[in-house]
């Protein structure tokens, strides 16, 4: 059965829009965090139930926009922190969903600080002087395939970092050549080589939402 028509849309969208923070930022309920993550996964949530429209959207993307670092294009996780590839991705996905396009110079300029992620290994990072992990060939990578630019990556050089991350012993991915697979890296290698186009597969995974297109109740970008 479809269990999406079992869940209580309303109650559940009542409980995302009450998550939802005067400056447009959406909290966890516990810890009161807010950034650019929960923003994410409210939209996300409310992408999938149909029901956008029971929070403040434009207020949530004017919230996110305030994470963007002027200086190299790139989000942080909360307003004026240091520019990340994974609260980058965070941000593009729940702009993505709220509809709000970057204008192409900014698009230009948040593809080119991707871009510079690529190390030496073939790998990305997640920002500047930091090792190269798998990880990121999808939090990385997804955002330059919503940018439209995936190519002015060197996509060779990455598939073949992440082939060489394999662990020979167990099986799986790992962070990096070498180490010890996990569940997480696997994932997110196997994401990475999807979106090169290096799988035949018919579960070819979104970029915004990182699921099989398929399984979502919408046509996906």
């Amino acid at each position: 059965c479809d269990a999406l028509d079992r869940v209580d849309k309303d109650a559940v969208s009542k409980y995302v829009a009450g998550r939802q923070q005067p400056d447009g930022s959406f909290a966890d309920e516990w810890s009161g965090e807010h950034d650019t993550r929960y923003a994410c996964c409210a939209l996300f949530c409310l992408k999938v139930l149909g029901r956008l429209e029971v929070v403040d959207v434009s207020k949530a993307v004017e919230y996110i926009l305030q994470c963007r670092n002027a200086s190299d294009g790139a989000f942080g996780q909360v307003p004026g922190a240091e520019s990340h590839a994974a609260f980058t991705y965070t941000a593009l996905g729940a702009l993505s969903v709220a509809e709000h396009q970057l204008t192409d110079n900014e698009r230009d300029d948040l593809a080119w600080w991707l871009c510079e992620r690529q190390c030496d290994s073939g790998g990305l990072n997640g920002r500047p002087e930091k090792q190269a992990d798998v990880c990121y060939s999808f939090w990385a990578l997804t955002c330059l395939t919503m940018l439209g630019r995936m190519d002015w990556l060197d996509q060779d050089r990455l598939c073949e970092f992440i082939l060489a991350c394999q662990d020979e012993d167990v099986g799986g991915i790992a962070d990096r050549p070498g180490n010890v697979s996990d569940l997480f890296h696997t994932f997110f290698g196997l994401c990475g080589l999807d979106l090169l186009r290096r799988l035949q597969t018919s579960a070819s995974i979104s970029p915004v939402f990182a699921l099989p297109a398929r399984c979502l109740p919408f046509v996906a970008p």
